[in-house]
């Protein structure tokens, strides 16, 4: 049976951008080749970091809602902890709540974007 679960990484500030797209693109298909689905993905950027990783102050945030199978966790994170290229990651599985709550700040998020979107155009045509 597929859960639901979420997770997020950070990248090291130190790759270009077409490296941190490349590592981006390994986790999504190495999700969807372990018959996991995306349901959702977010690409958050460079972000401050909390506090310094590896001496870094800085890092490449993105997130993956998908649904998988339990025993796929601990393979995604052994992948996860073998990448240089990744400083951190969690990854947590989500109750109906929580997927409750992520489709609602979906939908609240690209409702905003219509109105901004909406606006731009108001103020083109006056």
């Amino acid at each position: 049976m597929l859960k639901h679960y979420e997770t997020v990484f950070i990248a090291t500030p130190v790759l270009s951008d077409s490296q941190v797209k490349e590592a981006v693109k390994k986790y999504r298909n190495f999700i969807t080749e372990n018959k996991g689905v995306i349901v959702h993905e977010e690409d958050w950027g460079m972000k401050k970091l909390a506090y310094p990783i590896q001496k870094k102050t800085t890092g490449f945030y993105h997130l993956f809602e998908f649904q998988a199978e339990p025993t796929f966790i601990e393979k995604l994170e052994v992948q996860y902890r073998r990448d240089e290229r990744i400083i951190r990651y969690l990854t947590f599985s989500m109750d109906k709540h929580a997927v409750a709550y992520a489709e609602k700040r979906r939908t609240l998020r690209v409702e905003k974007n219509a109105e901004k979107t909406e606006k731009i155009f108001k103020k083109e045509e006056e």
